[in-house]
């Protein structure tokens, strides 16, 4: 009989280990707090060993195909005019804009169309409460039902609520310094199809980045310690950024006009989930639910695709569901300890606070985006090497069931 897995959380890492555990024979249910699937967001990048994966599915085409078309990134200074550029054909993709820039919301429906044959998907609905024994987990829903399965994995956010239910006070934050608000505003004439960035003094940023649909995402960051500002009601949100950007120049007017025009406003203070250990009996954590980076690592997307797939993996080879977690585990570490990696001083060089600041981080800019520098650039931009080794999951590929899942 089929194993009965349940993924909390129909995300990116969610919905890549529903796809490669139903492909393997399990009994999956994905369950969503959202009503319904949710689109949108901001741009993310796919690299190397997660680029592997989505190739496997063979989803690798199709996201290139639904690229946010970005060619590169250019720091501005107030007036618009170019300061430094990185051309993402000049430096190999190994700069801060890769060959596969998607939306969040469209590689995450890329995968739920592949996993929807192979999963079934309940939204509108959460964990309430998860107990376990030695043969499985008794999983409580908000909806009343109750329900028992033999492994459930948590692919939730930075904030995850299942995380706290099952591993209570385990998560170590380490907080980033940063705090960042994303939004979409409508497109003009002179956007183009550059990652445009430019810094306000006080440790403040704003950046535009194209899409596909007709819009352009825009960020504002600021750079300074946590104060609880993640826990605020989204008005009192809007509030502080349009308070703390009101004279910080350039298209800061322009974002802070769409602030309650939008319908993807998205706020938070930047912090990395650290634990000591993924899993804990029946019930394993993936994604940013296990070991969020932070957008500051510039992996967060590769190690979500990757970690389902190795967590995948792992259960398709191993009957003891422990031992499945600890071989993940032991797979992973190295990959999300080296991400995680991340100075906290960066955040604070990359947003200075004075004018003189700014015009010291513009020549460092500038310098690295000369001709004969820009290998220098592409190693300070370059991605942790660390990968887990793929190449043990293969059979998955071939959607053969386990043996043990015939028992």
């Amino acid at each position: 009989m089929p194993r009965r897995v349940l993924i909390t959380g129909a995300s990116v890492a969610g919905n890549t280990a529903a796809f490669w555990l139903g492909r393997a024979g399990f009994d999956v249910t994905v369950v969503e707090r959202a009503p319904e699937f949710r689109d949108g967001g901001q741009n993310v990048d796919v690299r190397g060993v997660g680029r592997e994966v989505l190739r496997r599915m063979g989803l690798e085409r199709a996201a290139l195909e639904r690229g946010t078309g970005e060619e590169g990134t250019t720091w501005v200074d107030g007036r618009g005019r170019v300061v430094a550029r990185f051309a993402r054909t000049e430096i190999d993709g190994d700069g801060p804009t890769a060959e596969m820039e998607i939306l969040r919301g469209d590689l995450a429906g890329l995968l739920w169309e592949a996993a929807r044959g192979h999963a079934a998907f309940r939204f509108g609905d959460s964990v309430a409460r998860v107990e376990q024994d030695a043969e499985g987990a008794t999983v409580a829903f908000a909806s009343g039902r109750t329900e028992r399965y033999d492994a459930v994995i948590v692919a939730e956010g930075v904030g995850s609520s299942t995380r706290e239910r099952v591993f209570p006070g385990e998560n170590r934050p380490r907080w980033m310094d940063l705090t960042i608000a994303y939004l979409t505003v409508p497109r003009t004439a002179d956007d183009d199809r550059m990652w445009r960035w430019y810094n306000a003094t006080e440790g403040r940023g704003v950046s535009l980045r194209p899409d596909r649909h007709g819009t352009t995402r825009a960020m504002l960051m600021i750079q300074q310690p946590p104060g609880g500002e993640q826990d605020w009601e989204p008005d009192r949100q809007r509030a502080f950024l349009r308070a703390r950007f009101a004279d910080a120049g350039w298209e800061a007017p322009r974002v802070l006009a769409a602030l309650d025009a939008t319908d993807d406003f998205y706020f938070d203070v930047l912090r990395q989930v650290r634990m000591a250990a993924w899993s804990k009996g029946r019930v394993v954590l993936t994604g940013d639910a296990a070991w969020c980076a932070t957008p500051l690592a510039g992996i967060g997307t590769t190690l979500a695709i990757t970690g389902a797939y190795v967590l995948a993996g792992e259960m398709s080879r191993e009957s003891d569901v422990a031992g499945a977690f600890a071989a993940y585990e032991r797979a992973m570490r190295p990959m999300v300890d080296k991400a995680q990696g991340v100075p906290k001083i960066a955040p604070r060089m990359m947003n200075p606070h004075s004018r003189l600041g700014i015009r010291l981080l513009h020549v460092g800019l500038r310098a690295a985006s000369h001709p004969g520098l820009r290998n220098l650039a592409a190693k300070a931009f370059a991605r942790p090497p660390v990968e887990p080794d793929l190449s043990p999951y293969r059979a998955m590929e071939t959607g053969r069931r386990p043996e043990y899942l015939s028992d």
